[in-house]
Order: C-alpha cells, then sequence, then structure tokens
C-alpha cells in the first residue's frame, strides 16, 4: 500500500531511476531537472540533507519557511514526493501554497497524484495548517483534477512572472 516515508536511502535506486525518467521527458519539479545523476548517486547523503533542510529546528536562509518533504513509496519503489510548508510567506502566497507535489512520469496516471495530495492533506491537518494553498500550471490539467479530487476551490488564474512563466491556477483546500 503506498505511503508516505522521510527521504531514506533505502529508496535510492528507485528514486535516481525517477529522476533520470523526469529529466528524459523533461517533466518535474525545480531540482529535478537540473540534478546531476552522477553527483546525487555519488553523495545520496547529501541530497538527503538537502531535502530535510528547512524542516523545524533548522536555522533557515532569508525568504525560506519551515516545511518537510515526503516521499511516496509502495515497497522499495518511489513514486513520487510532496513538501508540506508551514506557513506561507509572500512568494508562496503567490506562487507555490503550502503544498507543492511530483509523481515520476511512469507512475502517473494511476491515481497516485490523488493519493500525494490527500495523504498530504491529512498530514498538513495534524499540523494545523486550515486552509491550504495549492497551485498549478494552467495548463497542468493532471494536477488541476487532483486538486480538485481533493476539495480544491479555485480561486483564480494568475500571472506571477516575477516567480514563474507560465500563468498558475490557485486552489484553496479547507479542512475543517
Amino acid at each position: 500500500m503506498p505511503h508516505l516515508v522521510r527521504p531514506s536511502e533505502q529508496y535510492k535506486d528507485s528514486f535516481l531511476a525517477a529522476v533520470r525518467e523526469a529529466q528524459d521527458t523533461g517533466s518535474g519539479l525545480g531540482e529535478t531537472l537540473v540534478w546531476k545523476l552522477d553527483d546525487i548517486s555519488a553523495d545520496f547523503g547529501k541530497v538527503l540533507r538537502d531535502l530535510t533542510r528547512y524542516e523545524p529546528g533548522n536555522e533557515l536562509p532569508e525568504g525560506f519557511v519551515h516545511s518537510e518533504y515526503r516521499w511516496l513509496v509502495d515497497g522499495d519503489e518511489y513514486l513520487g514526493r510532496v513538501s508540506i510548508r508551514y506557513t506561507l510567506n509572500d512568494r508562496l502566497r503567490e506562487f507555490g501554497g503550502h503544498i507543492g507535489y511530483e509523481i515520476r512520469p511512469s507512475a502517473r496516471r494511476r491515481g497516485y497524484g490523488t493519493l500525494i495530495l490527500k495523504l498530504a492533506l491529512e498530514r498538513a491537518r495534524e499540523l494545523g495548517i486550515d486552509p491550504v494553498l495549492v497551485t498549478c500550471d494552467v495548463d497542468n490539467f493532471g494536477s488541476r483534477g487532483v486538486i480538485e479530487a481533493n476539495g480544491g476551490v479555485l480561486e483564480g488564474e494568475f500571472e506571477v512572472p516575477q516567480y514563474h512563466d507560465q500563468p498558475i491556477r490557485r486552489y484553496w483546500i479547507r479542512q475543517s
């Protein structure tokens, strides 16, 4: 049964395969598309440290908020990742929101997007985050469906050229 876990060495091979898939298809979030596979394979501990650097208890660089990364896994297979941000700063209110997620290309269109957001919303509820802001590109119909299936109510479509080169949609999900 797929579930969320902290990033771990146990999933290294599957995670590296997922990064390769994302790079081969040109479809992934942030660092996924620019990581050098040889580098992250050679020092996977650094990847794990980087993914946990914004957790509570760590000093934050200016402009960042506390957050946690979780991986969606099934057995030893890495399926995707989610970032749950504890608060919003000005940038995240415009673009990014409380929750950002990514499903590896080979696992898409199998319900994992809906599941990862559902599980992330459960965690956000535990953290007292309500309502939850989730954003996606206007043309990302898969993500739009995932957000709407999890109760997302569209605030609107917005241009955010200072952060992103495409229009986005902002959704709010009430947990109470």
